[in-house]
């Protein structure tokens, strides 16, 4: 007679029930410190509930966004530096919110990895909690998944999931206000933010430095650190922009840069002309460049390169608006201008990255 085999449970399979509450338990607080009007942040339900009318709004339209950190997340796991890509997760999603005239209001998550380390699922959930300040909306909840065999070993994927409102009639673009002559306002990256790491890690790997090592561009960070540094939420400086009146438009710039986002937010029959002598390419983009001996259209075509938010805004106003912008922390300046599209190149460059 055969014996019976020795009984199994979910944790011999390679998931941790015990692990998962405690990171619920962990991040408990996080989701906390968001709480806002309309969400009390409180984790533990099925299903995150908000009210709109407590928020204030009295005819909204909403606005919903996702997005991820892409391979960015490999830099964080080869330098073992977990904290900032929470607020990465938050700024791709919230910033692309804003830029159609939305409050981001709430929040939520998806974590997945092979094997749940909790120590850096919390610290990866703290700083979406610290994004979330930034831009103002609640963290109401999420969903980690461990699943064994999908993921190699310390490996993890995020993915983010905003909803926004505005009211009706404050939606962004407006294409029909939209002139030749209108300002082109640049607002500044604080660096890479969260696209063309695939590239990014190829050039590092080229260059044969470790993300241990001092980074060539900043000799006070590690190039790990460096390159982790977060993207910018430019809502609350944007929204503020947008109460004024005199902004017509904003793009995002991410995937693509200038070249590809901002003809995103342009009507037919206009064009962007840029003036890169008024852009100071940072020094991260400057070594990217000369290392990987990339041209300056491809550069152009796939990094940030110092702008992470184009703004549109009626040429009287728009002193007025780069002041709100740098009033609120950020750095902003004139770029170009809209310009009647004669069948070109929907964004035109002029002069030359310095």
């Amino acid at each position: 007679m055969s014996s019976s085999p020795p009984p199994s449970s979910y944790k011999d399979a390679g998931v941790d029930i015990e692990a998962g509450e405690a990171l619920v338990e962990r991040i408990k607080p996080f989701a906390k410190m968001t709480a806002r009007r309309g969400a009390d942040a409180a984790l533990g339900g099925f299903g995150a509930l908000f009210d709109l009318k407590a928020a204030g709004y009295a005819d909204p339209i909403l606005v919903a966004s996702t997005d991820g950190v892409g391979t960015k997340l490999k830099v964080a796991i080869a330098a073992q530096s977990h904290g900032t890509v929470g607020i990465d997760l938050v700024a791709m999603s919230v910033n692309d919110l804003v830029v159609q005239g939305a409050e981001p209001l709430f929040f939520l998550d998806y974590f997945a990895t092979g094997k749940l380390a909790v120590g850096v699922a919390a610290a990866v959930v703290e700083g979406i909690a610290k994004g979330c300040l930034q831009a103002g909306c609640a963290l109401v909840g999420g969903e980690t998944a461990e699943m064994p065999g999908m993921y190699g070993e310390g490996d993890y994927d995020l993915a983010g999931f905003a909803v926004g409102a505005v009211e009706r009639g404050g939606v962004l673009p407006r294409l029909e206000a939209m002139a030749g002559g209108d300002v082109l306002i640049g607002v500044a990256s604080s660096g890479v933010h969260s696209n063309g790491y695939s590239l990014v890690r190829r050039i590092v790997a080229q260059s044969g430095l470790s993300y241990d090592d001092p980074a060539p561009f900043s000799a006070s960070l590690s190039l790990g650190a460096a390159l982790l540094e977060p993207t910018r939420i430019y809502v609350k400086p944007a929204l503020g922009a947008i109460k004024t009146g005199a902004v017509k438009g904003l793009a995002h710039i991410t995937g693509g840069g200038i070249t590809e986002n901002l003809p995103r937010v342009l009507p037919r029959g206009l064009a962007a002309t840029i003036d890169l002598t008024r852009l100071t390419l940072p020094p991260v983009f400057a070594w990217l460049k000369a290392q990987g001996s990339i041209a300056e259209a491809e550069m152009l075509r796939t990094f940030n390169c110092g702008i992470g938010l184009v703004v549109i805004a009626e040429a009287a106003r728009a002193d007025d608006v780069i002041a709100l912008f740098n009033a609120g922390g950020e750095r902003a300046f004139a770029i170009g201008h809209l310009a009647p599209h004669d069948g070109a190149e929907r964004v035109r460059y002029v002069g030359r990255l310095s």
